[in-house]
This record gives C-alpha cells, structure tokens and sequence, in this order.
C-alpha cells in the first residue's frame, strides 16, 4: 500500500508488519523519514515537520538524510550516483513528477546541464516486508549530443535510525569454503564489502545485516538486512558517518572507473538492491527473506526440487556412455529422480585443457549423442541433466582456434589462463548468438530436462580491442547472461537450471530469478557443510540450496571419515544430491541410502517450503536446524563430538503452538508443544559425528 500526504510531497509504503517513508522538502531534496514497525500517514507527516540537523562546522545537513546521494553540491558521503560529460562532472537534479502504480512508486528528477532523467523505483507488497528498490538512469539529450559517461549508479541508499551503535553481520568466504557467518561491531568510517571478479564471488554474497548494539539474538531484536540482485562484480557501502548515523549504498560495478556510456537515447536500469526490516531477529529476517523469494524471485518455487544423481566425483572426466548407464541404474535404485552428467561429455574434454567452447558429444565416449543414455535414464524413472560451462573456453579447442578474438583480452598483453580457461566476452552480440545456437541445438538434439551451468573463471584481461567504451563489457557479460537464460528458458520451459561457479561463487538474487537452485559448494564434507549451510540460510531458502551425499574419506579435501547417516542428514537440510560412485558401494550401503533418500522424499515438502529455525548453530558440539510446514515439523540434528561424562543437552523446538500435542511420526510418542518449545527434545545422540532426523505433525485435538 502507498500513501501520500502533504500535497504529494510526503510518501509512506506499508507492507505487511513495517512501514517506509521519505519526504520531498520545499527546495527539492529528497529525505528519508522512516524505516522499521507500520506507521499511520500522520506520524510521516509529523516525522516530515521536524527540521534538519543544525549547522554544525565542516558537515552538511544532507549528509545521512537524502534518501539517494549525488555527486555533487553540499555532499561529503559517498555517491550513489556519479556522473560525467565534457560539460561538468557531478549531479545538481530538479524534482519532476511522482507516480503510483499498484504498489510501485517511481520518483522522477533531471538534470539539465547533462541532460540526464533519473527515476527512483520502490515496491513494497502487502503481504511481505522487503521494499524493492533500483534506479533508472536516462540521456535524454537530443541526437548528436556529448554521450553520458556513467561512472557509478548504484540501485539505492539505505538510511537507519539513529542509535547508539550499530552491529555489522556478513557472508564471507573463498572457494570450498564459503557463506561464513561473521559479526562484528560497526566502527566509523566505511565498510566495503564487493567483488571485482566478474561475478558474485566466493569471497562475498551481496548480503549485510545490522542489529542496533549488538542487542538482537537470534529470535528477538530488530534487524535490518540489505541484498543485492546482481551477478557480476559488485559493490556494498556500508557507511557510518561522523554524527553516527549510518547509510547502506550498493549496485552493480566494484569501482567508480565507469559502468557504461550512454548516447542520447540510451538509459541504464540498475539491479534490485531490495531491504528488510524485521522485529524478531536474525531467525525472523531470515524466514521473512525467504518468503519472499520463494513468492517473488525463484521461478516455480511451489515445484518441489528433485533428488539428484551428480556424476562428477564418482567419474572425473574419464566417463563413457557404459559407465553413465552402470551409474544412472544404480541411481535409479536408490530412488534417484533426476541423473546428471557432469564434466567430459564433449568435445576433447578428456582433461581440464580442452574442448571448453566445443558443446557437442564426444564421439568415442557418446557414438550416438545423448539421446540414447537419456533415453535409458528416462526409462528408469529418472528426469536427464548435462553440465555445462558456456561462458568459457580452452584454448586447446576448436572453437577458440577459430575465434580468438572471442574472448575478453587487452591488446598487446598475454592472455591470462586461470584453469586453463580464458573468458568469452559475452557482450560480443556474434558470441551470443554462437552460445544461443550451441546451447538451444543441444537442448534439442536430446531429451534433456537439466542444465548445470557452470562458470570456474573470475575475470583478469577484461579487455574489447576496438570498443569505444570497452568498461561497458562488466555490465554487458551479465545483461547478455541474463538475456542468453531468459531465452533459453522460454524456449525450453520444461528444463530446469542450475547456477554453479566453482561452487558457491555466483549466489545472488539476480541468478536465482532466472534459476531453479544453486550449487552451494564444491565441498561436500558434510561437518564443514553444516557451517556453509547455516550461513546461506541466512539470506536464501533450503528451496535452491542443493546439497550432496559424497564418499567417505572426503578424498577431494580434507579425507575425513564420516558415516552415510551423518553425510545424508547434513544434505538433506536442503536439496537432496548423490555423488558418491555407486558401483563401489556395498549392498549394504546402497539399501541404507535407499531408506534415506525415502525418508526425504516424506520430509522434502516441510524441508524445501517450510519456515526455517536454526535451532542451534554449527559451533563445535550439538547443532540442529528445523522447519515447519503446516500441521508438519522436522529436525534435523548432527552431533559433532562429545566430550566423555558430558550429555549433549536438549534441543528446544521454536514455531509450534504451546496448547497443541505433536506425535512424533518415528516413535508415535506423543508431545506436548509447551514441552517441547520448554524443556525441549532430547536427540539421544552421542560419541563423534551423529546425526538424527526427527517428525512431528500436529493433533487435531489440543491436549487438557
């Protein structure tokens, strides 16, 4: 719902617990008023009545008000919007209109010494508390005018209230390592978070969160969060200024050497930077975040996510057509519903040097394609997915020898190989329409019904000899990736996609609008799992987040031992994934997986769709995680060690209603709500890296 008042000057956009209100002054400048629990339209206009700070020596009164800031005139924080022709340098806007439509609001301002429009955009629904936000960029000049060099436009400026101090929660990390939770007080001055990479990055997911003084406790306290849906580099500004108030600024672009040129005509759309305040902690922010993408960004989300069969670890690139067959009727067995082929399918993939670029069946490994083991995998039940890595090339491979000036590289420097890769510069409108041709004639040469689409490069030579503005190929790579899945989607619309970037490098919510899960992390240690998951939680749903169940030693990092059990119940706090080689399994193994894979199946709808609680965090001893569907809650409990003469303590349950009785769907015990909200759940775990699922549904009748 949006509301005006004060002669359409003041704007107040409720949703379903919390309100945000700005205020246009009489000279133009455009100021934040609110943030946080619902208002009623006459505390904005009173909050629009109280006057600016007074003059203090050295600071401007704008500075920690303005709802979006310039470059330019009485400003010393940090621009959201940065700007440039022969004429001037810098932004001096005039307020033009307000529009309403539905529940957007669009603000529009000019500029006429540049001849710039530049529109705000806010949407907050009724039924959800994240306000959406991005920014409209626009040369509205006439042809044959000086071009608009676009140095940084970020999607918007988040202001908080006024406290004493300020907590700062982030995701960092690096590759088999990522979504590492950290907090930290805020100290003056600003705190930059980013990639420069190209995309998302492992180090970094474009997420903050901050609780005042540090107050909030996972299920009390307010907490504001800020994402940003953008899978190329990017930047978040967290600024905590002189007089302490504190400004969140974030959008695409890392630095301020330049986005785009714009000629007249031309305008630029930032990313989403959407907000989120929430009352009932880091728990509460997580489940509202989750809500909403499941309802606004990830396409299908009703659309339970299958188990998958991953072929990469059991095979490394030596794979052949009898071998997928041996794997994928083993798959079949234990339940498997979708059978992927990973890496070596193609080209002279025989090994990381080569045949990246060349997307048709290697002819000795696959004689007749694809079709035939899609086929097979068809008729035992399963769905067929291939792996993929558009975006890259070897140069050991047809296709670079035929178009080296494809990929992204400066002139008269050598051509950096990470991986043995180098990047095509996909703001090449000829490359794509090559990755078009190439990825749709596959899409219908077989009966293929899922994509894993990698990207294991991060840009070095970000170069485009002859472009005239070559620094536009940073925003271009991902427009042209974003048009390249949206095409191929509605082409395709019965193939579902996956994002992977050498695990979790490329987790935004840019992709995953455009994408039916993520691959979280090429670490499938199922103890180190436990910290990369509870970290993801805490901006993404258990919907997107896949998870495998691999062999035992983890060969790939750490060769560290652990059983099936402990291996499924880590995995099945998400997505559900096999990747372990099968034909080396014991019978006895096998039929254990199977029951797993069975009892997920029973709790997937709760896991995938339900409200997430962590329970207990993965800090070294017990840890649980929980969700709630419906009348149905499901635990799951991992038991890192236990020191001797030491009980690992009760878990307390969270969502269920203390006057209602719970049967536990394992034992039929019978258990009241308030008890387990209370006292809690005892897991019976114990001795070194146990773990246990546990299944409530709730009685009809409430207990006397």
């Amino acid at each position: 719902m949006i509301e005006t008042a004060d002669g359409g000057r003041v704007w107040l956009l409720s949703g379903r617990t919390s309100g945000y209100a700005l205020h246009l002054t009489d000279h133009g400048e455009l100021l934040h008023l609110h943030w946080g629990p619902r208002l009623a339209l006459a505390d904005a206009e009173a909050l629009a009545a109280q006057p600016l700070p007074p003059y203090w020596p050295f600071e401007s009164p704008l500075d920690g008000q303005e709802e979006y800031v310039v470059e330019g005139g009485p400003r010393f924080t940090r621009p959201a919007l940065s700007v440039r022709t022969p004429r001037a340098r810098g932004t001096e806007w005039t307020f033009e209109s307000a529009a309403v439509d539905g529940d957007e609001l669009r603000l529009r301002f000019t500029d006429a010494v540049h001849r710039l429009g530049l529109t705000l955009h806010y949407r907050m629904r009724d039924d959800a508390d994240v306000v959406e936000r991005w920014a409209t960029v626009a040369h509205e000049g006439a042809p044959g005018d000086p071009d608009l060099e676009l140095l940084r436009a970020d999607a918007a400026v988040w202001t908080l209230p006024l406290r004493d101090g300020w907590r700062l929660s982030q995701l960092h990390g690096r590759w088999a390592a990522e979504s590492r939770l950290v907090r930290a007080e805020l100290t003056p001055g600003d705190k930059v978070l980013g990639s420069r990479r190209g995309h998302t990055g492992h180090q970094h997911l474009p997420w903050v969160a901050l609780d005042a003084e540090g107050a909030a406790t996972e299920e009390s306290g307010e907490v504001y969060g800020c994402a940003l849906g953008w899978s190329g580099s990017w930047r978040i500004a967290v600024q905590h200024l002189p007089d302490g108030r504190v400004q969140i600024s974030g959008g695409a672009g890392y630095d301020d050497s330049g986005l785009l040129s714009l000629a007249p005509g031309a305008s630029y759309t930032t990313p989403v930077f959407a907000g989120l305040w929430s009352p009932d902690g880091f728990g509460g922010a997580s489940r509202e975040w989750h809500a909403w993408q499941l309802a606004r960004v990830i396409p299908d989300a009703e659309r339970l996510r299958p188990v998958l069969f991953n072929s990469w670890e059991a095979t490394g690139f030596a794979i052949s057509e009898p071998q997928q067959r041996a794997l994928a009727q083993r798959a079949a067995a234990l339940g498997v519903e979708l059978f992927v082929v990973d890496d070596g399918w193609f080209g002279e993939r025989t090994h990381d040097a080569a045949g990246l670029g060349d997307w048709t069946p290697n002819p000795d490994r696959f004689p007749g394609g694809l079709k035939p083991l899609a086929d097979e995998v068809h008729a035992l039940g399963m769905r067929f997915g291939i792996w993929v890595e558009p975006e890259m090339v070897n140069p050991d491979s047809a296709l670079y020898r035929a178009h080296p000036e494809w990929v992204q590289h400066q002139s008269g420097r050598r051509r950096t190989e990470f991986r043995n890769q180098l990047v095509l510069n996909l703001a090449r409108q000829d490359v794509q329409e090559y990755l078009w041709e190439q990825v749709d004639g596959l899409l219908s040469s077989a009966p293929v019904d899922y994509v894993k689409w990698d990207f294991n490069r991060c840009f070095t030579d970000a170069g485009w000899p002859g472009e005239e503005y070559p620094q536009k190929l940073w925003i271009e790579h991902v427009r042209a990736l974003y048009g390249l899945l949206d095409r191929l989607r509605a082409a395709h619309p019965s193939v579902d996609f996956e994002s992977c970037s050498g695990g979790g490098g490329r987790i935004d919510l840019g992709i995953l609008s455009r994408t039916d899960q993520v691959w979280t992390s090429d670490n499938t240690d199922p103890l180190d799992r436990l910290a990369i998951q509870d970290g993801f939680s805490q901006l993404h749903p258990a919907r997107v987040m896949a998870a495998w169940v691999t062999d035992s030693p983890n060969t790939l990092l750490n060769g560290r031992r652990s059983s099936l059990r402990f291996r499924f119940v880590s995995a099945m706090a998400g997505v559900l994934g096999v990747g372990g080689d099968l034909t080396r399994w014991s019978e006895e193994e096998l039929a254990e997986a199977r029951g797993w894979v069975e009892l997920y199946k029973a709790i997937r709808p709760v896991v995938q769709l339900g409200a997430q609680y962590r329970l207990r965090p993965p800090r070294g001893g017990l840890s649980a995680v929980q969700y709630v569907h419906g009348d149905d809650t499901v635990v799951l409990a991992h038991l890192q060690a236990q020191h001797h003469g030491e009980r690992p303590p009760a878990v307390r349950l969270r969502g269920l209603d203390p006057a209602a009785a719970y049967r536990c769907l394992d034992t039929g015990a019978v258990h009241r709500g308030a008890v387990l909200l209370h006292r809690g759940l005892d897991t019976g775990l114990r001795g070194d890296l146990d773990a246990a699922v546990f299944r409530f549904r709730r009685l009809g009748e409430r207990p006397a």
